[in-house]
């Protein structure tokens, strides 16, 4: 059983049954108060009035200690909201200058990779804001590196040329860039810039040394590159491709190719170096024939801007002049003059103008043949574009077969411009000299076929200052192989010698 055993009379402790203590109950006293057990002594238990005040002020204590507590804690619950937002706002603090700490610190270690070299090809990187110096080759060897790679892999970069999407190739560390559409200036081929639907580039680098393939629809060359007195010597080779295929290339701005038949091939080699842009290109071109254009038509064709008879001859004065002016080798070529396009791709690298080189012993004409001329004026126009070139040798190649040297010769001579409103070699001649064009000197001659290259700029020096280009004459006259060579150098004298000017302009008729 677990009966209770209490103390008699006492407040002792209480033991059941089963020997466990219980908190032992006190009986009331008269008086309504309860008291202490006897025989109990210490700081919890004492007799008489002090211990019941002690009692009574212990009991109040802890009565307003608990309603103090209770109201400190509705009290403090106002404060507590702005204690965790001032919290909250210094460690989103701390978190932005850690954040900006850590940009600085990307910042100068960017700078300080890609700083340029002392002497090295460097260009402008902008990253928004920020712009900074790189220099190029190191650029090229963190866009090849395999750490550095895979990050650009699926980008697109905003270029002067187009579009240019990135893609990294693993397993033969291999960069590949495609442009389309892309647009690129090419020396010497007019002013605007050659357009492609595509291009694709790939770059892969072994060391200091870099390869890759550069193609556009059907034609692929191989191109490979050093790092050199910090910059890039490139090298490119196209092996025999069809020219068709060449062509095709610029088929939307060519529309002669709609029914043009093209044959032969074009294999290709370039020097370049960059970024100087000092560059030599060496084309070869074999078995080139163009059929489909229609120049047969041209045979029997007049001049639309010149109406006066003309009796010149491919031995008169003035079609010799010409030649030696305007294309030295036009007996021996096929329509196009690979000799002179080399020459005059090389002169576009020089500083000085074309009027100033014959005192240097450059060339001072340019690469497009008597056919191509022709063509320009008949055909193409005078718009400075590579399509335009493009154009003129088509027809320039047909030329040769449908009318042949002397007729493309004379079709020329009676097409030419030679100043404002004068059109045609025989209106030239008359306008100038006072007689028909076959009548013309030696001297006279070559002074005309110098005009040809700026005609209208030359006929306004002749009338403003009484003398043209003098060298740029003198360097037909040294062309006009038919003279004998020492009569080539009396008239070249004769027209550089000081004092009044060799012929006067005459007033235009009214």
């Amino acid at each position: 059983m677990a009966a209770e055993v209490e103390a008699a009379g006492m407040g002792g402790p209480a033991v059941t049954g089963e020997g466990r203590w219980k908190a032992p109950r006190l009986m009331p006293l008269p008086g309504g108060r309860d008291e202490p057990p006897a025989g109990r002594t210490g700081a919890g238990a004492g007799t008489g009035p002090e211990s019941d005040a002690g009692a009574g002020a212990a009991t109040d204590a802890d009565a307003h200690g608990g309603a103090d507590h209770g109201n400190g804690g509705a009290g403090n619950g106002a404060p507590a909201a702005p204690a965790r937002s001032r919290r909250m706002w210094r460690v989103l603090a701390f978190l932005l200058a850690l954040a900006a700490a850590l940009l600085l610190a990307l910042f100068f270690i960017a700078r300080l990779l890609v700083a340029p070299q002392p002497g090295e090809w460097a260009t402008e990187l902008r990253l928004g804001p920020v712009r900074l110096q790189a220099g190029v080759p190191t650029l090229i060897r963190l866009a090849t590196a395999p750490w550095l790679a895979p990050l650009l892999d699926g980008r697109t970069l905003a270029t002067s040329s187009g579009p240019v999407a990135l893609a990294w190739q693993a397993p033969g560390e291999q960069l590949q860039l495609r442009c389309a559409p892309c647009a690129v200036q090419a020396p010497g081929l007019g002013g605007a810039p050659l357009a492609f639907d595509e291009l694709r580039l790939t770059v892969q680098r072994r060391g200091e040394r870099l390869s890759g393939t550069l193609s556009s629809g059907k034609v692929q060359a191989s191109w490979q590159g050093n790092f050199a007195k910090g910059g890039l010597r490139l090298s490119l080779q196209l092996p025999p491709t069809p020219l068709a295929n060449a062509y095709a290339l610029f088929r939307a701005s060519i529309p002669e190719l709609a029914q043009a038949r093209i044959e032969g091939r074009l294999a290709l080699s370039a020097m370049l170096n960059l970024p100087a842009g000092a560059f030599s290109i060496t084309p070869q071109i074999e078995a080139f024939q163009v059929s489909g254009l229609g120049t047969e038509a041209l045979v029997n064709a007049r001049s639309a801007c010149s109406t006066a008879a003309s009796r010149l001859t491919p031995e008169s004065w003035l079609a010799r002049a010409v030649v030696a002016a305007e294309d030295q080798r036009f007996y021996e070529h096929g329509g196009y003059d690979l000799v002179e396009l080399g020459a005059a791709l090389a002169g576009h690298q020089g500083a000085g103008s074309p009027l100033d080189a014959g005192a240097a012993g450059h060339a001072l004409r340019g690469a497009s043949t008597l056919g191509q001329q022709l063509a320009k004026l008949v055909v193409t126009g005078d718009e400075r574009s590579p399509a335009r070139k493009l154009r003129e040798l088509l027809y320039a190649v047909e030329m040769e077969q449908t009318l042949g040297k002397n007729r493309i010769l004379l079709r020329y001579l009676a097409h030419a411009p030679w100043g404002p409103g004068v059109c045609g070699a025989e209106a030239a001649s008359r306008r100038y000299f006072r007689r028909p064009a076959h009548q013309l000197d030696p001297a006279q001659a070559a002074w005309l076929a110098a005009m040809l290259h700026n005609p209208n700029q030359e006929a306004a020096n002749w009338a403003a200052t009484g003398q043209i280009n003098i060298k740029r004459t003198q360097w037909v006259l040294q062309g006009m192989r038919a003279l004998p060579r020492q009569q080539r150098i009396q008239l070249a004298e004769q027209l550089g010698a000081p004092g009044k000017p060799a012929w006067k302009m005459p007033d235009a008729k009214p």
